[in-house]
């Protein structure tokens, strides 16, 4: 079981950054899939970026390719999304999920594919 909770969410004017943290309650916390969702209102799920826990390689979406970077520490169970140049369309409900059912996080995309969700926290841009 893997328990996640999500933080460093805000709100900032266009251009911002804000970097939020994932941490992950399972002390055993290799091996997984982590990512990060986001929902705007009006609008579906949609995944913004992923990771392999203890190293692999990171993921993103075209809309935040170049601007957020997913990251890790390992000792903290923590993993990270450093949002920078954000726009108003950023803003949204942002969740970090996790999987651990061992495929490669390139093809885990779709909410029903991550067993593991924390609550959300909200990032709101302002033009």
């Amino acid at each position: 079981q893997v328990q996640l909770m999500e933080s460093g969410g805000g709100s900032v004017q266009a251009g911002g950054s804000l970097r939020l943290s994932c941490a992950g309650s399972r002390s055993t916390y290799s091996s997984l899939c982590v990512a990060w969702f986001r929902e705007a209102p009006g609008k579906g799920l949609e995944w913004v970026s992923s990771m392999k826990t203890f190293g692999g390689d990171t993921y993103y979406d075209d809309t935040v390719e170049g601007r957020f970077t997913i990251s890790q520490d390992n000792a903290k169970n923590t993993v990270y999304l450093q949002m920078n140049s954000l726009k108003p369309e950023d803003t949204a409900m942002y969740y970090c999920a996790a999987s651990d059912a061992g495929y490669s996080c390139r093809f885990l995309l779709t909410r029903g594919q991550y067993n593991y969700w924390g609550q959300g926290t909200q990032v709101t841009v302002s033009s």
